[in-house]
């Protein structure tokens, strides 16, 4: 059913719309917060899938754009989904039907996916908060040479999930504003890096003896067909954020035709483009002159040193500034520090900002507690649930910051949401277009099927590579597999109390759902 937005004002154009998207994608943070997960990525038998970080990329990326097409496709025929973006799309699936029988799945659809959604949109922000504070822990150190403690990371942890939360509170048109600066000094820094980094290797071939690739093709060539479904169980996390514009209908001018050009946009800038680009522009400058010592002392180079640090990227930004520039590789690895904080901050406020609105469409549905479903008077946000996500970050921040197996269990966490709901959203883009007029086989059957059976291809693999792996690999399982766990028994645990109370059924015999 349509939720209450009669307090909001739609303000955004394409370019709002696809920069808050963008914002959650952020390249220009991911490359240096989400490279050491990367690095460190194991096969069950302990050997390293290091070498199929590129190729991981883009097997997650043609899932990523199967998605996006599904999602564009539902969002140019429901514009009026407010707040509710994939929850409302899996509604209206089965409302639309002629058949009156389906009418009663609508329900159960609509809570399954929202339930998903929160499993995704609710752990992403903890992930980005720990991400954060392990980046002031790497400068930290860099600057004093002293460790920042785990207790210290906590505190900074729950600070920076109020400061997000705080700019998420005042509305979308600051956060808009803060998303598009930061995307645009982000994407600068980037190209810089990126330059800077393959002139590394092909300007002074003698600043190393030992390149971890062979060449440009050794990078982006495929390795194993088990690193490549690693590394896409992981390159997920960076991709994810094309969909959340579809939350932002109601704030939206003309969402019928903004929101499906700003989720293929905004996919096709920071995926397609940037990150296929500075991916591979690390990748080519990995050589033994990367070095460092492992969680047992040893001395390690290469990429093995990219796992055994909390900040490669900031490691190779120090190699290439003192090799190209001249000796000032401390200060541009501080000027990259930098926007990589800024642009976590409009990554953690893309995701805030589209996890309580969906959590408000949800509250006024009545299918979550009621505390969320409320609007500011003012800044006409869902401020209550802001409140309680930023307390729920700071949650799951606390489990990241204790150490990189930590930091990949959760990120395993959202992405195991990620992957239900995607794989939902393929099937509901399905079920939408059957029998309609504007049917197109290719878009309507083809794409989302195979993005259904790719997503489940994901969940299947991190259920299985991560269970049968080493004794780290199974620690992050458990993280992850924990926190879904827990979150599914919260689902099932409210929706029925819910229904004893109101009497509400799951599945109703009649055609009204509401």
């Amino acid at each position: 059913m349509p939720q209450d937005t009669s307090g909001v004002k739609p303000t955004l154009g394409l370019t709002g719309v696809t920069v808050n998207a963008m914002a959650l994608i952020a390249p220009g943070a991911f490359l240096w917060i989400t490279y050491q997960l990367q690095a460190a990525a194991t096969a069950p038998d302990g050997s390293s899938v290091a070498s199929d970080i590129w190729a991981g990329i883009g097997f997650a990326l043609i899932l990523a754009f199967l998605t996006a097409i599904s999602y564009a496709q539902l969002a140019r025929i429901y514009p009026e989904a407010g707040f509710g973006s994939c929850y409302y799309f899996a509604e209206k699936a089965f409302l639309d039907r002629e058949n009156k029988e389906h009418h009663r799945w609508a329900r159960l659809a609509k809570i399954v996916t929202g339930w998903a959604a929160h499993l995704f949109y609710w752990v992403y922000p903890g992930v980005m908060v720990a991400m954060m504070a392990t980046l002031v822990s790497y400068v930290y150190n860099q600057l004093t040479g002293n460790t920042m403690s785990v207790t210290s990371m906590i505190i900074f942890s729950g600070f920076f999930a109020a400061l997000t939360g705080y700019i998420a509170f005042r509305g979308v048109t600051g956060s808009t504003f803060t998303s598009l600066m930061i995307n645009v000094i982000q994407l600068s820094t980037l190209v810089l890096f990126s330059v800077l980094a393959i002139y590394y290797r092909l300007g002074n071939p003698e600043h190393a003896t030992q390149w971890h690739f062979s060449g440009g093709w050794d990078v982006i060539r495929p390795h194993s067909l088990q690193g490549i479904l690693i590394q896409s169980t992981i390159a997920i996390l960076i991709l994810v954020g094309f969909e959340s514009c579809t939350a932002f209908a109601a704030e939206t001018v003309d969402p019928h035709k903004n929101i499906p050009r700003a989720v293929i946009l905004s996919l096709v800038i920071q995926g397609l483009i940037a990150y296929l680009f500075e991916y591979f522009a690390a990748g080519f400058m990995v050589s033994e002159k990367l070095a460092g010592t492992d969680s047992t002392g040893a001395a390690v180079t290469g990429l093995a040193a990219a796992a055994a640090s909390s900040a490669p990227i900031g490691d190779m930004a120090i190699r290439v500034g003192d090799a190209v520039l001249g000796g000032i590789g401390f200060a541009l690895m501080i000027t990259i520090a930098v926007t990589v904080g800024l642009a976590i901050l409009g990554t953690t406020l893309s995701c805030l900002n589209t996890a309580v609105r969906v959590s408000y469409a949800m509250a006024q549905d009545r299918e979550m507690p009621e505390i969320l479903g409320a609007l500011h008077g003012r800044f006409a946000t869902p401020h209550r649930a802001i409140w309680v996500l930023v307390v729920v970050s700071t949650l799951i921040a606390a489990i990241g910051v204790q150490s990189v197996v930590g930091l990949t269990g959760i990120g395993l966490a959202s992405n195991f949401g990620t992957f239900v709901l995607y794989g939902l959203t393929c099937m509901w883009c399905i079920i939408a277009f059957a029998g309609r007029p504007d049917f197109s086989f290719l878009k309507h059957v083809l794409v989302p099927g195979v993005g259904l059976v790719m997503n489940v291809a994901m969940l299947g693999a991190i259920l299985y590579l991560y269970v049968i792996g080493n004794a780290d690999a199974q620690h992050e399982a458990y993280i992850c597999l924990g926190i879904a766990g827990g979150w599914a028994v919260i689902s099932v645990l409210y929706v029925a109390l819910s229904g004893m109370r109101t009497g509400r059924k799951l599945m109703p015999a009649t055609r009204s759902v509401a």
